[in-house]
């Protein structure tokens, strides 16, 4: 099985290129699933969260209050960084168990994590490709500010605590660019798709 990253920085369009590869027939899982199931009531991950961050993080029903968490990190790189600290072990573990299952499952398939944060955890290095999705950035501001009905000068500092595209994209396999809208990624997400299953496919001895 070929083991696949997809990755991109905030409101690049990821998802869409995600469902693309979905659809094309690739297994697909997402680290904000990922994320929310390690901080389930009464995991581990929760209990890290609220050692760390106070009960002030939790709703009403003992659920984790994601936007409330947002923005007490997005607020503080160091509150930023002890986050990802936290997190990043549980949610690396849950995927290298769902690729486990997927390699039994399908031995020639292609199965692609998707996470903005692959790159800046290390967890890139545990793929056999990388796939990044960038866009330009004025097109990235505007969709973030649309998204998260946010600011112009919020959704500005939110891209700036993120690894700069430029960056991200020098450790790709492959590059899909969403600039020009849904049909062109999806072209280009096919002709990636392409590549990925010929990978993925032994080559037969003559």
């Amino acid at each position: 099985m070929l083991k696949v990253g997809l990755t991109g920085s905030i409101a690049v369009g990821k998802s869409f290129v995600a469902a693309t590869l979905a659809e094309l027939g690739c297994h697909v899982t997402d680290a904000d699933t990922t994320a929310r199931e390690v901080v389930a009531p009464e995991t581990p991950g929760l209990r890290a969260i609220i050692e760390n961050f106070g009960l002030d993080v939790l709703q009403a029903d003992g659920t984790l209050d994601r936007a409330r968490l947002a923005a007490v990190v997005f607020a503080d790189e160091r509150n930023r960084l002890l986050l990802n600290s936290i997190l990043h072990p549980f949610i690396i573990k849950a995927q290298d168990a769902w690729l486990e299952c997927r390699e039994i499952e399908d031995p020639e398939g292609v199965a692609i994590v998707d996470a903005a944060l692959m790159i800046e955890s290390g967890g890139c290095r545990r793929f056999d490709k990388l796939i990044v999705v960038h866009c330009r950035p004025e097109i990235q501001l505007q969709r973030l500010m649309k998204r998260s009905n946010l600011s112009r000068e919020e959704a500005e500092r939110r891209i700036r605590v993120q690894m700069p595209q430029e960056e991200k994209m020098r450790y790709a396999d492959y590059l899909i660019d969403t600039s020009d809208g849904f049909e062109d990624t999806r072209r280009q997400t096919s002709e990636v798709y392409e590549k990925l299953r010929q990978a993925a496919t032994p080559t037969q001895a003559l």
